[in-house]
């Protein structure tokens, strides 16, 4: 077993330590002069050894092996989301944790996302790389996704529903969707989003008083915010404001490391954790983030040329569908802080503060990993 790491991805791993030493430092530096968070570095490094540790068990397990029992994760991850709805903990005004012993939380959203990718390439392996049907194969996908999909949208936790119809729509593509069912998509999605746009605007007090007293209009906040950002309070807009200010003083090189002015004033809501770009972009500038997205953009690359290099198709399946998870997550999670997308509780992926979200992450890495180091004959699944 040992043997298969002479085949790891070293450029992976590589990447994986940029990543620690980056978290590291603006983690560090987003709580040293906080109120009420202190976080040492000594708690980021043993987070992240737990998640280097499940990256390397989950790289050596095969992945095969969670394709086959997708049914029963599936069942588990459903359990988990109906579980946390009734007695998980409050948290920002979703309810999508459980605490755990030594003070820590767990996210089951985090982890279905992960079971959801798998369960996906189940179904979709089953087809042998034909064309997919919309009766057989399409429809059956997209319940599997929307029943997971509204439980975390009523927690309310949208930032990670998304993320499902990402996953959805990656691996659907990948999967060989036919071409006439993609078109047909794109009309009613975009006959549904001008839908949307007339009757928000015209109906928008009546929505929100609605959604007010279901706990739910926050989500209309954040929506105002993005499409009409002149005419909301500034209570509203404040953390979006304020994090393209901070973004646009750091200018070419940044205020240096432990020198942000908005960071450390605490004028920036979760800096250590959503926010965490504010404080690149802050502390080094424009060089500092352009690198920072450079190497997101080498350990996409690495995992599309796992996929490609794969021999069975159940694995390119999982590689697109832990791409299209990270893709999505660093596109929100950046646009947010400039203002180009709706601001969502997304983290930036290996660099926020989050056990649950880094241990996901690791285990994700780690199954794409899976499929590099298992490239022998593909097993029957079922």
């Amino acid at each position: 077993m040992l043997a298969k790491l002479k085949n790891i991805d070293i450029p992976i791993v590589v990447i994986l330590f940029a990543f620690m030493v980056i978290s590291t430092m603006m983690v560090y530096s987003a709580s040293v002069d906080h109120p009420t968070i202190s976080i040492s570095v000594t708690k980021i490094l043993i987070l992240y050894a737990v998640g280097l540790i499940a990256f390397v068990g989950c790289s050596l397990f095969d992945y095969r092996v969670l394709v086959k029992i997708a049914p029963y994760l599936y069942g588990i991850g459903i359990i988990s989301l109906i579980a946390v709805y009734f007695f998980g903990e409050e948290i920002h005004g979703a309810r999508g944790w459980f605490e755990l012993p030594g003070g820590l939380n767990f996210q089951p959203a985090e982890l279905v996302k992960l079971i959801l990718i798998i369960c996906v390439t189940a179904l979709l392996a089953r087809r042998g790389g034909d064309l997919l049907q919309f009766k057989k194969d399409v429809i059956p996908v997209g319940l599997a996704v929307l029943l997971p999909f509204i439980l975390v949208l009523i927690q309310p936790d949208l930032g990670n529903a998304i993320i499902f119809i990402i996953i959805l729509i990656g691996m659907l593509w990948i999967g060989n969707v036919k071409y006439t069912h993609v078109l047909l998509s794109i009309v009613v999605l975009a006959g549904v989003g001008f839908l949307f746009l007339t009757l928000y605007k015209h109906f928008h007090q009546s929505l929100f008083d609605v959604l007010k007293q279901y706990g739910f209009s926050h989500w209309m906040d954040r929506i105002d915010t993005y499409l009409y950002p002149q005419d909301v309070s500034d209570d509203d807009s404040y953390q979006v404001r304020n994090a393209i200010r901070a973004i646009g003083s750091g200018g070419l090189e940044g205020e240096g490391y432990l020198n942000g002015t908005s960071v450390h004033s605490n004028f920036i809501p979760f800096a250590y954790s959503d926010s965490i770009f504010v404080v690149v972009g802050e502390e080094f500038g424009f060089r500092g983030s352009a690198i920072l997205l450079f190497i997101y953009f080498m350990l996409i690359y690495r995992m599309i040329l796992i996929s490609i290099q794969s021999t069975q198709l159940s694995g390119a399946y999982i590689v697109v569908g832990v791409v299209s998870m990270f893709v999505f997550q660093i596109f929100e999670n950046v646009g947010m802080m400039i203002g180009i997308m709706p601001l969502t509780g997304i983290t930036l992926p290996f660099i926020s503060y989050g056990g649950t979200s880094l241990l996901i992450n690791m285990l994700s890495l780690g199954l794409v990993m899976s499929v590099k180091l298992h490239q022998e004959r593909e097993p029957e699944l079922f």
